[in-house]
């Protein structure tokens, strides 16, 4: 049976097997724990892990010691909203965020609201961007965390991310960015940009799943965290447990790729998406959800008027690997919270396609996927009329 051609690059991504290739001597051959000091194979696996560090670190202007590696940014959220909660009490118990945020943000922080803590939860514009003077307007004396993502996982957006961490900055309040979908689409700087905290993986740049990191600032100031698991003071006392030496390696590996063709990679995702939304925006009732160009290259967010949403993607889902809006929400059959809180109506926000363009994606796909998706439209469309 022929697969359907995939689009669904947010939710996650192939390994790329020059990534695979790196991994495979640290399985069976350098295999030791990273934390065993007295022998060979310990040595093999810190050397290892020291250069994924290293790597990593250059790629947002950081120092290695300031990368402590966890099973993915889920994780890595939580560790910097809890940790950053629990640490700064005598400060305060306000932080502030998104509405429209991952869920491994806002989750944390209902968490926190349940423990006593109060979580501001600014609104977007209708292009999905956040109005800095009300980010402004909403720190406080007792604001211990600001934490606003780069890249939106749904619709792409991309945040103001350099004046959100010179507000913080200004205010002397701690600023944390999800940045699970921007590392290696766009240039990330934590010190130009004052980003304190900064939580990435790699499955969504053609790594291994079940391996991220958070970016944790170690001087200007040095931020405290409470560690989330005990045992053993892994990751200067941060996150306990052995690491994965074969994961990290394949992290190091996809940024490395990522990075390498960024400029060039970027241009060919835009060009890709372009010539989609040129086709598709000629449709009646195709709305494209976030700000036009304030997005990722490879994403394109539309919303479909008159036609059913579960009835488009099963429609679709034989040729095209696409998706309504986030991979761990989808399965709730619920009007995407991001789309909500751009405006749209629960109708328009179920009736959504998020197209996620890759780096194995081509123009023949593009066109095929352009195709099929504008028949299902108008199929539907004719018959709810």
């Amino acid at each position: 049976m022929q697969r359907p051609i995939y689009l669904d690059n947010h939710a996650t991504t192939t390994m790329d097997r020059r990534v695979l290739e790196a991994m495979l001597p640290y399985f069976c051959e350098s295999f030791g724990n990273a934390a065993s000091t007295s022998h060979l194979y310990g040595w093999e696996a810190e050397a290892a892990v020291s250069s994924a560090r290293e790597v990593l670190a250059t790629a947002i202007a950081a120092e290695p010691e300031e990368i402590v590696f966890t099973s993915g940014a889920t994780e890595a959220n939580n560790l910097a909203i809890k940790g950053v909660a629990e640490a700064y009490l005598t400060k305060g118990r306000h932080i502030i965020t998104m509405q429209t945020e991952h869920n491994a943000v806002l989750d944390p922080c209902a968490y926190l609201e349940s423990m006593g803590f109060e979580v501001t939860y600014l609104p977007v514009q209708t292009n999905g961007l956040i109005n800095v003077t009300e980010l402004e307007q909403a720190i406080r004396a007792d604001t211990v965390l600001v934490s606003v993502m780069a890249a939106n996982n749904e619709i792409g957006v991309l945040q103001p991310i350099a004046q959100i961490g010179q507000i913080c900055h200004d205010r002397n309040v701690l600023f944390h960015t999800d940045a699970a979908q921007a590392i290696g689409k766009i240039q990330l700087d934590v010190q130009a940009m004052h980003i304190d905290l900064l939580s990435i993986t790699a499955h969504k740049i053609y790594g291994p799943k079940g391996i991220g990191g958070l970016y944790v600032r170690r001087k200007n100031p040095r931020v405290k965290l409470a560690p989330q698991l005990h045992g053993g003071g892994h990751e200067r006392g941060m996150r306990s447990g052995t690491l994965y030496v074969p994961q990290i390696v394949g992290f190091a590996k996809a940024v490395a790729l990522a990075l390498e063709s960024q400029a060039s990679e970027q241009a060919r995702l835009q060009e890709l998406r372009d010539r989609l939304w040129q086709r598709l925006s000629q449709l009646e009732g195709v709305y494209l959800n976030g700000d036009a160009t304030q997005r990722l290259a490879g994403n394109l967010n539309i919303s479909v008027a008159d036609v059913d949403g579960q009835a488009l993607i099963v429609a679709l889902q034989k040729n095209l690997a696409i998706s309504t809006g986030a991979a761990c929400s989808s399965v709730k059959n619920e009007p995407s919270h991001v789309l909500t809180a751009l405006g749209r109506s629960k109708k328009l926000a179920q009736a959504s396609l998020r197209f996620g363009i890759g780096r194995f994606n081509t123009v023949a796909e593009i066109d095929r996927a352009a195709d099929l998706t504008i028949a299902a439209i108008a199929s539907l469309q004719k018959v709810n009329c």
